[in-house]
């Protein structure tokens, strides 16, 4: 499994390098774990409804990721686990746990104190929390047992972000950013890398075969 860093790229530009890298680890390639960041978009998941866009007027992409509308942009740390599913019991839920964990690490490491989705029973909620403030997202989609999508974790304080959605079928104001949690504008690079290797560890650790971080 290897870390790849696409910088800032295009949304369907993205989309389409991870389809082809969804086949190529079917195929047994190696597995990836993509670091990205995307142009300001608002992505449409399976559950969307109409009443998810409220006057939004950027690029819309309607995707076959689980859950509703979001915003990607800048301001983000966008990562996608290319990863088999196969070598790992076939458990999606464990692995939407280390998704949420592999930020969970990262924020308590920077003293934030925070938590998966507190309600289980409603997978709306599913992402990260730090109090009643939402400041990671999860929504991944499963080809072949191949996963794609990922989760987008809030850096920086965009004044446009989410305006315009209700994202993840909530009101705007319930996202932040460690930006607006901190004080702080964190160095983008010491977070891509701090997350990737947490990924890195907690992928590692379901895989039924031995992986060399």
């Amino acid at each position: 499994m290897r870390v790849e860093n696409w910088g800032q790229v295009p949304y369907l530009e993205g989309h389409a390098r991870q389809l082809e890298l969804v086949h190529a680890v079917y195929k047994g390639a190696e597995e990836r774990i993509i670091i990205c960041s995307h142009h300001p978009v608002v992505t449409l998941g399976k559950k969307s409804t109409a009443e998810d866009l409220l006057g939004w007027s950027g690029e819309v992409v309607q995707v076959e990721r689980g859950g509703k509308a979001t915003y990607h942009g800048p301001g983000q740390l966008i990562a996608y686990p290319i990863i088999d599913l196969r070598r790992r019991g076939q458990d999606i839920h464990l692995y939407l746990r280390n998704l949420e964990q592999a930020m969970i690490q990262l924020l308590s490491g920077l003293g934030l104190s925070a938590s998966g989705n507190p309600t289980p029973n409603n997978p709306e909620q599913t992402g990260v929390w730090v109090g009643q403030h939402k400041i990671g997202s999860i929504g991944v989609a499963v080809k072949r047992w191949i996963t794609y999508h990922g989760l987008a974790l809030n850096l920086y304080h965009e004044p446009l972000a989410f305006s315009g959605i209700n994202p993840c079928g909530f009101n705007p104001s319930i996202m932040t950013s460690l930006e607006a949690l901190t004080s702080t504008k964190v160095q983008r690079s010491t977070i891509e890398a701090q997350v990737s290797q947490s990924l890195l560890r907690l992928l590692a650790a379901t895989s039924q075969n031995s992986l060399t971080l």
